[in-house]
């Protein structure tokens, strides 16, 4: 008989037919309640056992983290916290767990920290608060192919293996098939690649942006969703080194239609996870609560999380330019008062979380779109404006995040391209290809780029961003 997940018989009516459900054990009570989870939910389902009538051998298997098969009837529950549970008919036990072992890693009752966790990450997603960001992840993951598949967006795979930094930043990883102890050097000493496997230096890539302009060039409305990579040496809980991006391009949009599409996509997935998540941002609005009850009052948040999430959904984003938020922040008291770890003291400094949550949480009150940032601190390929001096690039500011998006109208003008790549000695010679959109049929068009992780982190409400991919990738660490 096919199992049927415990999400499912949840919601089903009591029956006497006969059903199978298999799952780990979270708890066996008594000797006769079982408490199942087959992580189609973060609800357990309670399963009663007749104990007389079972095999006692069987029985003492049934241990915390055991997986078992279950058959019997649903029926209408007669104890508390439960509308339905299952009377047992039979149990196969499909694999032991040791129990003592279930509670040093995962399943204590006194709860592990998220630490000690993060060293089971293999196991972690057997808790219930890394069974709930997972389902999260994955409903959100859904919505975002959803909304760009309904908007007439074509999904494309960018590069992996590139020769291209799209950020000028040269913060990547190396790829190569070189020997590591003895590479083959040039008459100079330098490392010859030219006997590499792509004949020339290649790197992971930090961003699909610049492949997916050429195909919003010829497709319209295009997007990407896949991992990037960055060899920052950040050990923060903001950052990690291997992430996912959704990454939009579209022909014929300008600034201002960049950011209604960044609004209207956000506003789209929270509201998504809000219809559809409904138990686990439930368990972990929850679990935020009980956590903050040990922080001073002023480290907690102003709102829960579905108020927050739905605050994001209400409230139309604020846009502010560049030059307008740093008056904002020069003349604000945690700068006079010199509280802010950076201070703001002229224009065209890089702003910072610090700032950026200021604005959000502090002053305005709402989600910040920012536009309009000095040319020096940003990318070659934002579009000049006419001053000269800023750019058309736009970041989206969010409570508890600050930026969770970051985009701009590309620089479509040839000449004006070409001399911004040589100011900031960017190879012309490398980048030919994305030279060349401009002299076939160019045209204005923006796009954003948001990293998948701070999003899952804002709709979660965690505090870090290892917490909320399932194997991160950080500074010193590569297990599993």
């Amino acid at each position: 008989m096919k199992a049927i997940a415990i999400t499912h018989i949840l919601q089903m009516e009591p029956s006497l037919t006969q059903i199978t459900l298999r799952g780990w054990v979270r708890s066996f009570r008594s000797n006769r309640f079982i408490a199942l989870n087959d992580g189609s939910t973060i609800n357990n389902i309670q399963c009663v056992v007749d104990f007389e009538n079972f095999d006692e051998a069987v029985l003492k298997e049934v241990t915390t983290g055991a997986a078992i098969e279950v058959k019997g009837t649903l029926v209408a529950s007669q104890g508390q916290g439960q509308d339905v549970e299952i009377q047992v008919s039979d149990i196969e036990v499909l694999g032991k767990a040791d129990p003592e072992e279930v509670k040093l890693t995962i399943l204590s009752p006194k709860r592990h920290s998220l630490e000690k966790l993060r060293e089971q990450a293999h196991l972690r997603v057997r808790t219930n608060t890394f069974g709930a960001i997972m389902r999260v992840r994955s409903k959100l993951s859904f919505a975002i192919h959803e909304y760009f598949q309904k908007n007439d967006f074509y999904y494309m795979h960018t590069p992996i293996i590139t020769g291209s930094d799209a950020e000028g930043a040269g913060e990547m990883f190396r790829v190569t098939n070189l020997d590591p102890v003895k590479p083959p050097l040039t008459d100079d000493g330098s490392v010859n690649y030219a006997e590499d496997f792509f004949e020339k230096e290649t790197n992971l890539t930090v961003s699909g942006q610049l492949e997916a302009e050429t195909y919003a060039m010829g497709l319209g409305k295009v997007y990407t969703f896949g991992p990037t990579f960055r060899a920052e040496n950040s050990n923060t809980s903001r950052h990690l080194a291997e992430f996912w991006m959704i990454e939009p391009e579209v022909a014929f949009n300008d600034l201002a239609d960049n950011m209604d599409l960044a609004e209207d996509f956000i506003k789209y997935v929270v509201n998504y996870a809000l219809e559809n998540c409904a138990d686990d941002l439930e368990f972990l609005e929850n679990r935020l609560l009980q956590e903050e009850k040990s922080k001073p009052q002023a480290e907690r948040s102003e709102m829960a999380l579905r108020d927050k999430l739905k605050f994001v959904l209400e409230n139309n984003f604020k846009r502010v330019s560049y030059t307008e938020a740093i008056d904002i922040l020069k003349s604000s008291k945690p700068n006079k008062k010199k509280k802010f770890k950076y201070l703001i003291e002229e224009w065209g400094a890089d702003l910072q979380s610090e700032h950026e949550r200021f604005l959000v949480e502090k002053h305005f009150k709402c989600p910040v779109i920012l536009f309009d940032y000095p040319a020096k601190i940003k990318a070659f390929y934002m579009r000049l404006n006419d001053d000269g001096k800023t750019v058309r690039a736009m970041d989206v500011l969010f409570p508890g995040i600050g930026e969770i998006v970051g985009g701009s109208q590309r620089e479509e003008r040839y000449d004006v391209l070409k001399e911004k790549m040589a100011a900031m000695d960017i190879s012309e010679e490398e980048l030919h290809w994305y030279l060349d959109l401009r002299k076939f049929g160019t045209c204005v068009h923006s796009g954003f780029g948001l990293g998948f992780e701070r999003l899952v982190l804002f709709v979660t409400g965690m505090g870090n961003i290892r917490d909320v991919i399932p194997y991160p990738r950080t500074p010193g660490n590569a297990s599993f």
